[in-house]
């Protein structure tokens, strides 16, 4: 099982990235910020950044104002 945002859990299969668990969580927000355990993702590593079974995301869209 994948963690996301201490909210989700969604089922873990080998080979998955994490563009993947973006689009199967229906995360479409263009500025979006990924930590895995803890760890800033760069978003150009987001569809070759292989999740692990356990691991814990976070998912955060990021929103400018003023």
């Amino acid at each position: 099982m994948i963690r996301v945002n201490d909210k989700w859990e969604l089922a873990w299969q080998p080979g998955m990235t994490i563009n993947d668990l973006l689009a199967a969580l229906q995360f479409t927000h263009q500025h979006i910020v990924v930590s895995v355990n803890d760890i800033l993702v760069p978003a150009e590593e987001f569809g070759r950044r292989q999740l692990d079974d356990g691991d814990q995301v976070r998912v955060i869209h990021v929103i400018g104002g003023g």
